[in-house]
């Protein structure tokens, strides 16, 4: 059976999409996670107070940073603002919603994935009856493969993930501990906090394991139609007969 993507912008009342309006040089991604919205913003430059007032209204900063004068910040709010959203419309139609939304220049651009080609068509026409709607792109998915996009909602792939050992590896990420040269090292790293380097390591070590094997559903999935065998792995029996 064959699948149904499609990419539209629309244009209606959001404070994103209109923030989104009023600087263009901003870009918004907007993800729903189970009970909170994640918004993040980024700017290729030092923002203005007022834009910076703006963002503070979002919702709580949970990150911000300023690169090579780019700015970064993250936010989470309610979701409140999701009663009787666009999202549900997609529900309605049978229509399965890819995260995230981006607001981008006045625009909210969304993708959407589909069994039928004629649900796609029918949202697109209740879209347009109270908004602007642009079709970007509408393609059908022939090959037997489930789009990335549909595969690792970010609440599954940190389920079980403590608070301390989602600081633990966050704090070896942007310490650079991932980088090939690693940047870093563990016991530098524990130095950085108030806790042993045996704990720090337990701590980053059971994180890496805990998303390692939440995520191994999604690579099953996303590998579980291709033929090719890059590392030339050897099936188990071949396997046992070379070590004898």
């Amino acid at each position: 059976m064959s699948l149904y993507e499609a990419s539209f912008r629309v244009r209606h009342e959001c404070p994103y999409r209109e923030l989104s309006e009023r600087y263009p040089d901003l870009t918004i991604r907007e993800w729903y996670l189970s009970d909170c919205q994640v918004v993040e913003l980024t700017a290729p430059a030092s923002p203005a107070d007022d834009l910076r007032e703006e963002i503070d209204r979002l919702g709580t900063v949970l990150h911000e940073s300023v690169e090579d004068d780019r700015l970064h910040v993250v936010t989470q709010s309610c979701l409140c603002s999701l009663e009787d959203s666009i999202i549900e419309r997609f529900e309605e139609y049978n229509c399965l919603y890819q995260p995230p939304t981006v607001h981008r220049q006045g625009w909210e651009h969304y993708t959407v994935i589909a069994f039928d080609e004629g649900d796609v068509r029918a949202l697109l026409r209740d879209l347009e009856a109270d908004r602007d709607v642009e079709v970007l792109s509408k393609t059908a998915i022939t090959e037997q493969r489930v789009p990335h996009s549909m595969l690792a909602p970010v609440d599954q792939l940190f389920a079980d993930v403590t608070e301390r050992q989602l600081a633990a590896l966050r704090l070896a990420l942007e310490r650079g501990y991932y980088e090939q040269p690693r940047r870093t090292s563990l016991r530098e790293l524990a130095e950085l906090t108030d806790v042993a380097r045996s704990t720090y390591e337990e701590h980053l070590r059971k994180a890496e394991n805990k998303l390692l094997t939440n995520a191994g559903q999604f690579l099953r999935l996303v590998t579980a139609t291709t033929s090719a065998d890059p590392l030339g792995v050897a099936e188990p029996r071949e396997a046992e007969r070379a070590a004898d």
